[in-house]
């Protein structure tokens, strides 16, 4: 089983690449269409995967949910070049283009070895029934109450993301002076330290009976931490979860602050959101697709009405922006892009304010 998973995570990015064109092929063959469909319909659309994978690089780097950037996109900007599209349905482009992008980027980070698997266990389960409860609210919503609560998930995001300290600190800066040892395939490790024979490089994952954390990734950098805290995290993703199902983001947003607001190191905390944001943003997904009858007022099932000509296009590009977000994650200053996405944010928030008001 080791060996399995080793090469799972070795070759991740064939299984990631391949998931995409299954569902694209899928859609083509098997997808209701609108009765207006013509010969240019599949193609309509193209011009969105440039601007989704941009959008999924630059979320990915940062460790929040790509609706943050692709719901406002689809309200402000899609409109200029084809036409505006009704609330539910821009939320269901965000997330489903969202569970791609940020499912590729997860299994990046879990390949360094960045995902506390057991911490992000618990907080799918705590954030579960808030995206839920989100997600079947949006079908009842007035569109100017939808554009206000935008508006304040945006100004909330954009606050504690400047908040926020993301800079990548240190890893291992408290041995520096540790007996050092160079393995096999890369990376250094230091003596004594955890090395598990399903992890690629010198990853690995010990903890104490204390409940202290020792986690090696697999460039054999190493990380301290407790995972203490969980009330504190919990509070921020059930708001956050909400959030997540109504407008297809909040959780990665108010997520991240809480791991580091309760000392998970900064990659760590970003690794692991991943996860969190990927499944809540899968399960919003199915939600928005299938639930619309289990709520009153809520529209009945109807696969045709879903744009399959925009996701075609959009799934891809997220896919390809979360297999390049770590390595711009790397290159850039982690600073420098959470300065424009707050301001971006705070910038949307207030078009948003004025078109709530505008609709009330």
């Amino acid at each position: 089983m080791s060996s399995l998973q080793r090469n799972f995570l070795r070759y991740q990015h064939v299984f990631v690449f391949l998931a995409p064109i299954l569902f694209v092929t899928a859609v083509y063959v098997a997808a209701p269409l609108p009765a207006d469909a013509g010969g240019g319909y599949w193609v309509e659309y193209w011009w969105l995967f440039p601007c989704f994978m941009l959008g999924a690089t630059i979320v990915n780097t940062v460790g929040i949910s790509g609706s943050a950037l692709f719901v406002p996109f689809l309200i402000f900007l899609f409109p200029l070049a084809a036409h505006p599209l009704e609330p539910e349905t821009i939320v269901k482009v965000g997330l489903i283009s969202e569970s791609f992008g940020l499912s590729s980027s997860s299994l990046a980070f879990i390949q360094y070895g960045l995902v506390d698997r057991r911490l992000a266990v618990a907080l799918v389960a705590g954030a579960v029934p808030f995206v839920i409860a989100g997600a079947l609210l949006s079908f009842v919503i007035p569109e100017p109450l939808f554009h206000l609560l935008l508006g304040l998930a945006l100004i909330a995001a954009s606050y504690l993301l400047f908040k926020a300290d993301l800079g990548h600190e240190e890893p291992g800066s408290s041995d520096a002076d540790a007996e050092t040892e160079v393995v096999s395939d890369g990376g250094q490790q230091r003596g004594g330290f955890p090395d598990d024979d399903d992890k690629l490089g010198p990853a690995g994952v010990d903890t104490d009976g204390d409940g202290n954390v020792t986690r090696v990734d697999r460039d054999g950098e190493d990380y301290r931490y407790t995972r203490a805290g969980y009330l504190k995290r919990f509070a921020n993703y059930s708001v956050g979860g909400t959030f997540q199902g109504l407008a297809g983001f909040g959780v990665g947003e108010l997520g991240i602050i809480s791991m580091l607001g309760s000392k998970i190191p900064v990659r760590v905390a970003i690794g692991t959101n991943h996860i969190v944001v990927a499944v809540t943003a899968v399960l919003a997904s199915l939600v928005h697709v299938f639930g619309g009858g289990l709520v009153p007022g809520g529209h009945s099932l109807d696969l045709a009405a879903t744009p399959w000509n925009m996701v075609v296009w959009t799934v891809p590009a997220t896919v390809t922006g979360g297999q390049v977000a770590p390595y711009v994650s790397a290159a850039l200053e982690t600073e420098t892009i959470k300065k424009f996405v707050g301001g971006l944010f705070a910038v949307i928030s207030l078009a948003l304010f004025l078109m709530a008001l505008g609709g009330l």
